[in-house]
């Protein structure tokens, strides 16, 4: 049967508009996620105001290191990579904001998180839009309450270190503990992971009193005399350095001479600041990794201080990590897919990174975390021998 002027009008119009559409799917430098050569997004929310800011600055830094660094190599599926990082101030309400931003934005993988308290409330918005997380910094338990597939630490849980913070107490022989946090996420599970690790068989360390301190308060002396009077040997802080700065004057003030600790939100930052060396003295912490400590990292270090001007602080190793873990992932699954980048990081076995080899269990949580015990000396954070 022939075909009739209209239809071949009809015709053309339809092939006409078949070949738009296809041209539309073409490489469209105004459209972000068109065709091969756009570029991969990597996510990151961090600390960019407020006391923890410094921490943020080396996390955003180290994860644009290492998207540089796989750019110059290449890129990653024959495509460069480009890092977004937005502020969450530490705070729940402003992560939120910040981690809706980033999803609006198609990014690949969440790379981001340093406070729990500002991380756990995001984990939900990830989720929904299927973007895997890989967590550089935040550890509380409460991470992994949502039995989510799509949540990497890079970094050890609390219950990893309530153990090796009892462990290096034990060392210094701890006998009467204290435990203060500041009331978020983190310090208060830390804290409870670490009562549980001292009330396993053997340690020798009772736990005499738990506190909770109000963050951002200009003095704690009420507590630190409280603290006092319950006669213990050691106190562990477990919230962060601004308010562990404070803590330790306010207790050295009141009369306190015992062993200080302070966890590993405390290590990273000007701890130390104004202090003088009788406060000081039996000031202990448990870290994560610490560059200035680490030989391992000396050759990272040297490139960290050539492109950014200075020497690198803790946070940095572990939001390079995360961004490795990000794109080696990507590069085994082919593809910036979701499902398919979520599997290849659950798959990532032995995966050499700064903090070692990772492999993570099927909870997320990696096999072998790094800690470190630090002391005081000479004004300055070293590692216990």
């Amino acid at each position: 049967m022939g075909v009739g002027p209209r239809f071949r009008t009809l015709l053309t119009v339809l092939v006409l508009a078949g070949a738009a559409v296809l041209g539309g799917c073409g490489d469209d430098p105004a459209d972000p996620g068109a065709g091969p050569a756009a570029t991969i997004r990597l996510g990151a929310l961090v600390p960019l105001s407020g006391t923890n800011a410094q921490s943020g600055r080396e996390m955003r830094d180290a994860a644009q290191m290492a998207v540089d660094e796989a750019n110059a190599a290449g890129g990653v599926l024959g495509r460069q990579v480009e890092l977004l990082v937005l502020d969450d101030a530490c705070d729940p309400g402003t992560a939120v904001v910040s981690a809706n931003d980033l999803v609006a934005k198609d990014i690949t993988v969440s790379v981001g998180g340093y406070c729990s308290s500002a991380t756990v409330p995001t984990l939900k918005v990830f989720r929904d839009a299927g973007v895997p997380m890989v967590i550089a910094l935040a550890t509380s338990t409460d991470l992994l309450v949502p039995k989510y597939d799509s949540i990497f630490l890079i970094s050890g849980t609390v219950a990893d270190e309530g153990t090796f913070a009892i462990s290096g107490m034990r060392r210094m022989g701890s006998k009467r503990l204290i435990i203060v946090n500041d009331g978020t996420s983190f310090p208060v599970t830390l804290g409870k992971q670490t009562v549980a690790a001292a009330g396993l068989p053997g340690t020798g360390i009772r736990v005499v009193a738990t506190h909770a301190l109000s963050q951002g308060a200009p003095s704690y002396a009420r507590l630190a005399e409280q603290i006092l009077g319950e006669k213990a040997d050691t106190v562990y802080f477990t919230g962060y350095y601004g308010e562990a700065n404070q803590l330790i004057k306010d207790l050295r003030t009141a009369g306190f001479t015992g062993k200080i600790f302070v966890g590993d939100g405390a290590t990273d930052g000007p701890l130390l600041t104004d202090l003088t060396a009788a406060q000081t003295k039996n000031v202990y912490g448990t870290a994560l990794m610490v560059p200035a400590l680490m030989s391992s990292l000396a050759g990272w270090s040297a490139k960290f201080t050539a492109a950014t001007g200075r020497a690198p602080s803790p946070s940095g190793p572990e939001a390079f990590d995360a961004v490795t873990v990000a794109l080696d992932a990507i590069k085994r699954a082919g593809s910036v897919e979701h499902a398919a980048v979520r599997a290849a990081i659950a798959a990532t076995a032995g995966l050499p990174l700064l903090s070692g080899p990772v492999t993570f269990k099927p909870d997320g949580t990696r096999t072998q975390p790094t800690f470190l015990l630090l002391e005081v000396r000479d004004g300055k954070l070293a590692e216990v021998p």
